[in-house]
């Protein structure tokens, strides 16, 4: 059993690391949309092609890194002991790591 918990931790760990790429559009596209019409963040100076563009690109890369994520815990969640809702929220807390990490050495 410990044998899949372990192979669960390094799938996620490891699709956390592609995990940048969307990560970083959907924040870009929301630092530059909604969040900057509410005042919370400031625009990129150089984006002028509007926010309907980025949609066309932040959907798919989305959704498809979302359906290779949720395939492969869907592979390996019967295989380990543990609640759905423990499983699927240890899940994206370690595909968030590597994000995590990356955020934190570039701030250094």
């Amino acid at each position: 059993m410990w044998k899949w918990r372990l192979t669960a931790a390094g799938i996620n760990l490891l699709l956390g690391i592609p995990a940048v790429v969307p990560l970083f559009l959907i924040w870009y596209y929301l630092a530059n949309g909604p969040l900057a019409d509410a005042g919370l963040t400031s625009r990129e100076p150089t984006e002028n092609d509007g926010m309907t563009l980025w949609l066309v690109i932040v959907v798919p890369v989305v959704a498809v890194f979302g359906i290779i994520w949720w395939l492969a815990n869907d592979w390996v969640r019967p295989r380990v002991s543990l609640a759905p809702g423990t499983y699927w929220t240890a899940g994206a807390v370690l595909t968030l790591w590597p994000v995590w990490a990356a955020i934190v050495t570039s701030v250094a």
